[in-house]
């Protein structure tokens, strides 16, 4: 009986250790955040999907007029809010987009379905043209007009090498200019697990030009580049760069043009960037760096960034909830994507 406690000891110890040795890589030791002032994610209004296996709104937009959230879900779609009464509303798809082929079911999850259908990750309005611009993992960079409906493909190869996981996206309101990342050049989406446990460094930050339909890769040899921001002053582009835990600064103007440096170390796993109208930023964190399945019920949901890195505000909320995006909008409500859940939250400050 003893020897029996004892191989089930072991086997628990070892079994802890290997989660340790999981949550710790390959993000470097988390560094703890000074007294910051705290937000509580779990006080939240939902803004429900329709269908019981509809899930997933990463990105959260809106338009020129104010009008949305928008969001791109597990089947294709770009769906817009209309309120309470009317709810989501199909706003956009992509090619290929068919209901009932892309209508996910017990038997056929999402994630058989998503590398025909789309999935749209990062969701950007340029407000002078009302085009809805989509970062699709599968089919690439896309634009949609103003109204909606089907989307036409602007990139799905760049250089010659095709684009297996557009991820973020962000628009120069003023130029037009399009900036996006391609998170890897040997991984889809679906292996998106495999970018960060291999340390995959092919990833690429790019811009397209709408003028004259022309693409250009700003850096390559990019560590799991994912959502993207840019500056209030227009100067740089803020990229996640999920796998290192940290934030990058691009610049694209000024005497460093053309250079990146280290921006913020963060306290977890960044997902998409989105500017906070401050001069800041906040960021969305799956998942903290020495996070535990055990323990008490709360974890980092986002932190919010000045202009020089620093975290100047957090969103703590319940374990359930692995965001995608924060996005602040007027009064201080924060909208609040994830890629696993029915809805879009939103939380006031």
């Amino acid at each position: 009986m003893g020897n029996i406690m004892g191989k089930k000891v072991v086997k628990v110890a070892i079994s802890l250790l290997l989660v340790l040795a999981l949550l710790l890589q390959p993000c470097a030791a988390a560094r703890p955040i000074a007294e910051t002032p705290t937000i509580d994610g779990s006080r939240s209004l939902h803004l429900p999907l329709r269908g019981s296996l509809l899930r997933g709104p990463e990105s959260v937009a809106f338009d020129g007029d104010g009008a949305g959230p928008y969001s791109g879900v597990s089947d294709g779609r770009v769906l817009k809010w209309n309120g309470p009464v009317r709810g989501w509303t199909t706003y956009a798809y992509g090619p290929g987009y068919d209901a009932r082929a892309c209508t996910a079911s017990r038997t056929r999850p999402a994630e058989v379905t998503e590398s025909r259908c789309g999935r749209p990750l990062g969701l950007r309005f340029h407000d002078g043209s009302g085009n809805l611009y989509i970062a699709d993992a599968y089919k690439g960079l896309m634009r949609v007009a103003p109204g909606g409906g089907k989307a036409t493909v602007l990139v799905n190869k760049v250089d010659g090498v095709p684009l297996r996981f557009t991820n973020g996206v962000d628009v120069d309101q003023v130029t037009g200019e399009v900036f996006f990342t391609d998170s890897s050049m040997n991984y889809q989406r679906s292996q998106h697990e495999r970018v960060t446990a291999t340390g995959d460094s092919t990833g690429r930050l790019m811009k397209y030009d709408p003028q004259n339909n022309s693409v250009t890769v700003l850096q390559s040899g990019i560590t799991y580049p994912n959502g993207i921001a840019i500056s209030a002053d227009r100067t740089h582009l803020v990229v996640a760069l999920t796998g290192p835990c940290k934030l990058m600064r691009y610049w694209i103007k000024g005497s460093k043009m053309g250079t990146s440096e280290i921006l913020a170390d963060l306290p977890g796993y960044p997902d998409n960037v989105r500017a906070d109208g401050k001069g800041g930023f906040w960021v969305a964190l799956h998942r903290e760096k020495m996070e535990l399945p055990f323990g008490p019920d709360v974890h980092l949901l986002a932190v919010r960034i000045n202009a020089d890195g620093r975290v100047i505000q957090m969103m703590k909320g319940p374990k359930s909830v692995r965001p995608t995006e924060v996005m602040e909008r007027e009064g201080g409500k924060l909208y609040m994507g994830s890629v696993e859940l029915p809805y879009v939250a939103v939380v006031s400050e």
